[in-house]
């Protein structure tokens, strides 16, 4: 959840790893087989990855780590 006091998102250590591996270009199925996920639960992540960030795509969302040096 974004941080009140300095606006700054809180990213879980598993959201983080999903976030880096869509930022290199993984999709959904590779990054599900690598962390040993399902499917559904890697959807999960970005949907919650996307409403942290306030963004209604996965490539705002990137941009907007990207602007926030998260990524």
């Amino acid at each position: 959840m974004e941080d009140l006091y300095n606006n700054e998102i809180i990213l879980t250590a598993k959201e983080e790893k999903v976030l880096k591996m869509l930022a290199a270009g993984m999709k959904s199925t590779e990054i599900a087989e690598v962390l040993n996920l399902s499917l559904p639960a890697i959807k999960w992540y970005r949907q919650r990855l996307k409403a942290k960030f306030n963004a209604a795509t996965t490539g705002e969302m990137l941009m907007k780590a990207v602007a926030q040096k998260i990524l």
